[in-house]
């Protein structure tokens, strides 16, 4: 598909789109849903993003930080309820040096797991060290690919150097994930059409897209959240444009939208990310508000309901 055929869907109400997806989805990774167990690790953050709660500016978060030893007893806790994939997940905090991620990137993989990492902007020699420490795959998401936008929602950051980081990622061997954020204030349509299109053209190995949902303590507090139909078509295009890449039903779905993680894995995606992160420290990792949450039980009983079943690999692309 071209940009023009992507706007036409995208602008259409016709949703046999989200069929469509659903049937290139099993095609080509199966009825299988990769869980990936979350740990939100550390919600200190040194960038100002405006839709993020976490932002720098904002001083009505309880800031808070993990240890190595809290930080492993989680992970070890997600394996051995059966997560075959563990996700380190924080703000930009500069206070975990590569040399200390390395040492907890090394003692996770020991567990025999797949390890996803996503601490945001590092350096090529950094990228290359966690690789080599054995981790996996690595989550950085564009947000959006307009530059004009993505200088105004990132005062802190230069959108050429995160697209340095997409390069890296993929140069040192990661499984390279990204993707968009769905209503932010001032995207268009055109503009969601070239980040589909910008997820093609650097062979993303995995896609999250989720609706902008406004946080009270943020600049964008005021502006309407995201439209969920447009988050679901952006998402199910990306599935027909990449057909063989992990697509996450992601969180801000659920919390938009009742039933709306279903809706997702019924219309492309095929990836589930429940937090192990314990109840004091998650509530404080609030991106945007209201986040739902889902367990594993909770989980398989909705993948039942739908013909689906959880995987029981590590959830590599398989070209």
């Amino acid at each position: 598909m071209n940009k023009k055929d992507i706007l036409d869907i995208l602008k259409s109400p016709d949703k046999s789109l989200f069929k469509e997806a659903d049937k290139v989805r099993e095609e080509h990774v199966g009825n299988g849903v990769h869980l990936r167990g979350l740990i939100e690790f550390s919600n200190i953050c040194k960038m100002n993003c405006l839709y993020c709660g976490l932002q720098s500016s904002n001083k009505n978060v309880e800031r808070y930080r993990l240890a190595k030893d809290e930080i492993l007893s989680i992970a070890k806790s997600g394996v051995e309820a059966g997560y075959k994939t563990i996700v380190m997940q924080s703000g930009e905090d500069s206070y975990f040096s590569a040399k200390v991620l390395c040492e907890i990137i090394s003692e996770i993989k020991s567990l025999d797991v797949a390890l996803t990492l996503s601490l945001g902007e590092r350096t090529y020699d950094e990228y290359k060290a966690f690789k080599d420490a054995g981790a996996d795959r690595y989550l950085i998401r564009i947000e959006t690919t307009d530059e004009k936008l993505y200088k105004k929602m990132h005062p802190f950051a230069d959108f050429e150097n995160r697209k340095r980081c997409l390069r890296d990622l993929k140069k040192v061997g990661f499984e390279t994930g990204t993707g968009c954020l769905v209503g932010l204030p001032g995207q268009t349509v055109e503009s969601l059409a070239d980040d589909i299109l910008f997820f093609k053209d650097i062979d993303a190995d995995m896609i999250g897209i989720g609706p902008f949902i406004s946080h009270p303590d943020t600049p964008l507090a005021s502006e309407p959240n995201g439209d969920f139909n447009l988050a679901l078509k952006v998402m199910a295009l990306t599935r027909l444009i990449l057909p063989d890449i992990n697509i996450p039903a992601t969180t801000a779905m659920e919390t938009l939208k009742e039933n709306g993680r279903l809706l997702a894995l019924q219309s492309g995606a095929n990836v589930v990310m429940p937090n192990l992160t314990d109840f004091e420290h998650k509530k404080l990792y609030s991106i945007y508000p209201n986040k739902a949450s889902a367990d594993r039980n909770e989980v398989e009983v909705m993948l039942k309901r739908i013909g689906r079943y959880v995987a029981n690999d590590f959830g590599f692309r398989k070209h």
